[in-house]
């Protein structure tokens, strides 16, 4: 029998064929762990080192306990016993296993928490109160069934201590809205699932997601969905959609020879589930995808600011740390342009203010004709900031300046809605590169910015701040070359 962990539930929530490959996969066939990822690992022990030692309360630890058996052995003796708090305890149930960071007592029962070196919540900003992450949710439930099987649960009330050393409760039976059912509800659901794949009675499949590029099985993976065609390398189809379409259009190669009956039936789509503007528009992105040799085009009318002081925006943040380390701008005039930027030499409040002072006062002193950027990232994170440094700017003013028609969002104001490329996602790495762009470095990724800055923090070499900020300079480049090129077609007209 294999053990349901709280790792496969969060590789699940990822990525469900993960869970089939790390458990029967072929393990020559991964990559190399990611630095990034042993980046994470190193800050999350760390953390969960700082706060032990800050636990003002006596507890029972039992995280070098070895051998396992006699962790668990020892996990419910101090439980059965009444300790306050247990550290590093191991607890089972059936095909269930679970470590839980902390067990607290409350009560004649016992409320798990895990200690989280990110955010406790999602989607935080203003007047935002967030909401909780459905792959911490997972790991804090199973704990919570395992409890309530070994009869010593408080209530469905586990709690994670997160980065900013709030404690966050996760109410597992409480309701969210009309569309998603409880988080015990859905663990339920994805517990079953795993229980499924580690009996070998579900198949899965690999399919392409942001989860990917830190994964161990991506370049495994990759090469399974070129050969196999598989429909989530078109950008925005992910596995559900994926799913709906397999009966109909099982391939990106049946999906671009498709003719118009089998897509829809006049306003009817032919795939259930999926619309028929959301059908077309995945019909287009497969024939180019198909088609060698192809070139991306716009799907109609678009317009763009005035030629003249235009600047071109991209911010750099760790959310581990929940800091914004570099604002960088291109400005680009008749004259020729150059590059700023406003660097957050250490991690802390006080440096964080500054370089949002002096890139705020920046954009408000300039006279651009157009402000660019890609994604809502940079409003998302100005407002953010405004809320952490009052006085600076608002996030009223925030969101008026990003509602000028001189600020443009080249992802969600023109590629997205407005152009078909022939690549597997449309990121601006992605599309500047297929233009011909190269970045400097070698490596280029906004995760391996974060550790470079991990690293300038702790060491100061100087030659990793200047690594951040040429990484963040080509990123703002790039979209210069994705703009003059879109300049150049919607001025040959349609073709």
């Amino acid at each position: 029998m294999i053990p349901i962990t709280a790792s496969m539930l969060y590789s699940y929530v990822q990525c469900p064929h993960r869970v089939t490959l790390d458990l029967f996969g072929d393990p020559a066939k991964r990559d190399p762990v990611s630095p990034f990822v042993e980046l994470l690992w190193e800050r999350g022990n760390l953390y969960e080192k700082e706060i032990v030692a800050g636990l003002k309360v006596p507890f029972v630890n039992l995280r070098e306990v070895q051998p396992a058996e006699e962790r668990e052995r020892r996990t419910l003796e101090a439980m059965k016993s009444g300790a306050g708090l247990i550290y590093g305890g191991r607890i089972s149930a059936g095909d269930l296993l679970g470590e839980p960071d902390l067990l607290r007592r409350r009560g004649e029962g016992y409320l798990p928490g895990d200690i989280k070196s990110g955010s406790g919540l999602e989607g935080t900003g203003q007047d935002q109160p967030g909401r909780p992450k459905k792959h911490y949710a997972v790991q804090l439930a199973l704990y919570v069934e395992l409890l309530e099987a070994l009869e010593l649960s408080a209530a469905a009330e586990p709690f994670v201590l997160d980065v900013r050393g709030d404690e966050v409760v996760y109410d597992l039976d409480a309701a969210r809205g009309t569309r998603l059912p409880p988080m015990r509800e859905e663990y339920r659901e994805i517990r079953e699932r795993v229980r499924e794949i580690c009996r070998r009675a579900s198949l899965t499949r690999p399919g392409l997601c942001a989860a990917c590029k830190l994964c161990h099985w991506r370049s495994h993976c990759f090469a399974r969905m070129k050969a196999s065609d598989d429909l989530t390398l078109i950008p925005e189809l992910g596995r559900e959609k994926r799913e709906k379409m397999l009966p109909h259009l099982p391939t990106i190669k049946a999906l671009a020879e498709a003719g118009a009956e089998k897509l829809a039936d006049g306003k009817r789509s032919l795939v259930p589930g999926i619309g028929v503007e959301t059908l077309r528009k995945f019909h287009d992105r497969a024939r180019l995808i198909k088609t060698p040799g192809a070139k991306p085009y716009f799907t109609g009318e678009a317009s763009l600011p005035r030629e003249g002081m235009e600047l071109f925006y991209d911010v750099e943040t760790d959310p581990m740390r929940e800091v914004c380390y570099l604002h960088g701008f291109v400005e680009r005039t008749p004259r020729g342009e150059r590059y700023l930027s406003f660097f957050a030499a250490r991690p802390t409040e006080k440096d964080e203010r500054e370089a949002f002072v002096s890139a705020w006062n920046y954009i408000s002193a300039s006279d651009f004709s157009a402000l660019y950027v890609y994604s809502h990232y940079e409003e998302t994170t100005l407002k953010r900031l405004a809320a952490r440094h009052p006085g600076v700017a608002t996030a009223e003013e925030v969101e008026k300046l990003f509602g000028r028609n001189e600020v443009v969002d080249l992802y969600g104001g023109l590629v997205r809605p407005k152009m078909v490329w022939p690549t597997h996602d449309l990121s601006i790495k992605t599309l500047a590169a297929f233009l011909g762009f190269k970045w400097r470095d070698p490596e280029p990724s906004g995760a391996v910015s974060i550790q470079w800055y991990h690293e300038w923090v702790v060491t100061g070499d100087s030659a990793l701040k200047e690594r951040i900020i040429k990484y963040n300079e080509d990123d703002c480049r790039a979209m210069r070359v994705l703009l003059d090129w879109a300049r150049k077609e919607l001025a040959r007209g349609p073709h």
